[in-house]
């Protein structure tokens, strides 16, 4: 009987999934041709251990950023596990993750003012060291192919740089390319991506289809305890 081959590495994996012909999100492609797409690599999305760790690597990103503001830029964090997680469990542990960022950054950083730190408005993004992002999440029991990836990952995307492509008049081009390419590789269009700005985005985080009366389990005012 064959022995099932190892799983790639991480890092590797990673570059051959964003780098990957069919992958859509085409900023994300450019951020890794550039060498401009940051990646860490921890054990456990489970675990709080290691989220100093993430935080510090995340602000080394963030001022890397603000001395040399080049556009399509990302910092992605992949975990080696738990692998075999469903969508709900995944959500779970993204929003986990993301309320011990925050309460780790609070001290020290306010909101960033550009963005509401309220996940229902649709002018909503996450805020770590007053720099807000929008969250893309993967994990390898996604149901959309463009977020099925072998490790639980999250890519943060910098709310400043679709300011900035709105402002040149590239963002909605952008938008439309990423749409038609994520809807030929699925099959069907993605029902939970909306025009920046004009849905709540904290819904698209984890990419799992949430219903209308969803409930963003995280609060920026519910974390201060």
């Amino acid at each position: 009987m064959s022995k099932t081959p190892p799983a790639p590495k991480p890092v590797t994996a990673f570059r051959d999934f964003i780098g990957g012909r069919d992958f859509p999100c085409v900023g994300a492609k450019s951020a890794l041709g550039k060498e401009q797409l940051t990646h860490l690599v921890l054990e456990d999305m489970a675990s709080e251990g290691e989220d100093r760790r993430l935080l510090r690597a995340f602000y080394g990103f963030v001022d890397n950023y603000r001395q040399n503001p080049a556009l399509f830029t990302s910092f992605a964090v992949s975990w080696r596990g738990p692998r075999g997680l469903s969508e709900r469990a995944f959500e779970a542990l993204l929003w986990e993750r993301l309320r011990a960022l925050h309460r780790l950054d609070r001290g020290e950083h306010d909101w960033d003012e550009r963005v509401d730190p309220d996940p229902d408005s649709p002018h909503f993004s996450f805020s770590l060291r007053e720099e807000a992002f929008f969250v893309v999440g993967l994990h390898d029991g996604a149901s959309r192919m463009a977020r099925r990836f072998s490790y639980p990952t999250l890519i943060f995307n910098l709310h400043d740089q679709f300011e900035r492509l709105r402002e040149e008049g590239r963002y909605q081009k952008l938008h439309d390319t990423i749409m038609a390419r994520d809807e030929a590789l699925q099959g069907e269009p993605n029902p939970m991506i909306a025009r920046h700005g004009e849905a709540p985005a904290a819904r698209q985080y984890s990419g799992r289809k949430v219903d209308e009366d969803w409930e963003c389990p995280f609060s920026p005012a519910s974390e201060q305890g």
